[in-house]
């Protein structure tokens, strides 16, 4: 019997087109600086707001592989019933946390489309399509949290420490 083939989630995709977007413009800007002595004036603003998406993306990966920053020690030393009560409170402080950022973020997309009407300084493209990537892309972050927190809470419900 054949092994099953890995399967990659979409966000993992999206984490790895961005990803390459970013190396081929900085590529394709670097053979253009020193073959041509042009520089694209355009890369830098598409290559740090790629940048930020990814990250957006990025967290949501490392959430949903338990890759962020915790007190395992401090965790450890927990009866079962209050890991299950830090691993929910845990997971809600962190939703909400992405909440604010999506709050604050939303906020600044409607003032720019009502008010300010800005345009990026290099390709002329409105701001606020920079923007809308963090709120629509951290459905992953939000997904990434609560698959791990349901990941830990079905490990611990085994007898498992995490």
């Amino acid at each position: 019997m054949p092994e099953p083939r890995p399967t990659f989630p979409i966000h993992h995709w999206i984490a790895a087109v961005l990803l390459f977007c970013m190396a081929a413009i900085a590529f394709i800007n670097v053979v253009s600086r020193y073959v041509f002595h042009f520089s694209f004036a355009a890369t830098e603003e598409i290559t740090i707001n790629l940048f930020v998406w990814l990250t957006v993306v990025g967290s949501g990966i490392a959430f949903e592989r338990g890759g962020h920053l915790g007190m395992v020690t401090l965790f450890n030393f927990f009866p079962k019933r209050m890991k299950k009560v830090v691993i929910v409170v845990t997971a809600v402080l962190m939703a909400a946390l992405f909440a604010v950022v999506n709050a604050f973020m939303i906020q600044t997309i409607y003032d720019d489309l009502t008010r300010f009407h800005a345009m990026s300084g290099a390709l002329g493209i409105p701001i606020w399509v920079y923007y809308a990537g963090v709120p629509v892309l951290s459905v992953y972050v939000f997904r990434g949290i609560y698959r791990e927190a349901v990941t830990k809470l079905a490990s611990l419900a085994r007898g498992g420490s995490r």
